[in-house]
């Protein structure tokens, strides 16, 4: 999704048994259980936020670390976005190294999301980093490989997206989809990479949306790309109001691919309201689900019935809320601030609200 102005296109303590949904490299189907092996949470805004001294609050109003916070209502994996080399230090590789170590420190996993390239990779936008932008395909191709491996050698996460909402391929203009020939070459090397430096990393191609979601991940599987689990973005404003089409979607995939899935992203509003003044992405009653109101209660009854569509699917992993903790972190009269505040997990003085407890197992 595009962010702000742009629009938005955002360990695990559990003990595997043979009960509970797993996934290994040879053989990735789970078995059915109530427990979602990922119940993630993007957080990659979580460092530029604490930096402004922003503090979060339990459901009883205790100030507590975000990440203590969100253990302690069952969620076991933390998303982070990496961008090659940015304008400023957010989402650079140092940044991530620290945040990553803090993460498992907490006894989190880390789900690590390459977006190759500079700044935001959605859909609409997918361009090369800046050092890239003069190579020949071959050594772009030897671009991404060392790149790759190099990062996860170091981070050694235990879960990895290789790029961010590839619809229409990444890389641009090299990897455009259209020219699938090279979009799967560079893809493949991202994914060779990744199982060659951490072979016990799960690969994730992630995808935004409902439409033409059978067909892209028809092209990966009839060339053969290697990779572990589908992950696809759900944003009722972007994608459509009904969770009929995303059990029917979810469901088609797994049947074809015979892979694992969960949800990438995916938010929904406790209000309608603002708290600052940067335009927020859904503010109409238009944009909401039927049943599913702008409220407390409508937020966590929305991601309740996407966590059992993903349950009831003998495939579903998980899922990962984006924008946790996009909270209004520049003041209330900020025009840079979040667009994203009235979908956060946290309300507006930035205590937890109850759909945090979604995260439980």
């Amino acid at each position: 999704m595009n962010r702000f102005g742009m629009l938005i296109g955002l360990g695990m303590l559990i003990t595997i048994s043979c009960s509970k949904k797993t996934i290994t490299p040879s053989d990735n189907t789970p078995t059915t259980s109530d427990t979602l092996v990922v119940r993630g949470a993007d957080l990659s805004f979580l460092p530029e936020i604490e930096q402004a001294g922003t503090a979060f609050y339990d459901k009883n109003g205790k100030k507590k670390d975000a990440l203590t916070i969100l253990k302690e209502n069952g969620c076991n994996t933390v998303r982070i976005r990496l961008w090659h080399t940015p304008s400023n230090f957010h989402s650079s590789l140092p940044e991530v190294i620290v945040f990553a170590k803090r993460i498992k420190a907490a006894g989190l996993k880390v789900w690590l999301d390459f977006h190759y390239s500079d700044t935001w990779a959605d859909p609409g936008a997918q361009s090369t980093p800046a050092a890239w932008q003069s190579l020949n395909f071959i050594t772009l191709q030897d671009s991404v490989y060392n790149y790759t491996a190099r990062v996860m050698s170091i981070i050694q996460p235990e879960y990895v997206q290789i790029g961010n909402e590839i619809n229409g391929g990444f890389l641009w203009d090299s990897g455009r989809i259209n020219n699938s020939t090279k979009f799967i070459s560079l893809l493949k090397k991202g994914c060779a990479a990744a199982r060659n430096s951490s072979p016990s990393a799960k690969i994730i191609i992630h995808y935004a949306g409902l439409n033409n979601a059978s067909s892209f991940y028809d092209l990966l599987r009839n060339n053969s790309v290697d990779y572990d689990i589908i992950g696809l973005s759900y944003y009722p404003i972007f994608h459509g109001l009904s969770l009929s089409n995303v059990k029917t979607t979810i469901d088609g995939l797994t049947n074809a691919n015979n892979k694992s899935i969960l949800i990438a992203e995916t938010a929904y509003p406790f209000t309608l309201g603002y708290n600052d003044f940067t335009n927020n992405i859904v503010g109409l009653p238009t944009q909401l689900v039927s049943g599913y109101p702008a409220s407390a209660d409508g937020q966590k009854n929305f991601l309740l019935a996407l966590k059992k569509i993903i349950q009831d699917n003998s495939k579903g992993l998980g899922f990962c809320y984006l924008g946790t903790e996009w909270v209004s972190f520049k003041g209330t009269t900020a025009t840079d601030g979040s667009s994203y505040e009235n979908q956060a997990l946290f309300d507006f003085t930035n205590k937890a609200l109850p759909a945090m407890e979604v995260f439980n197992k």
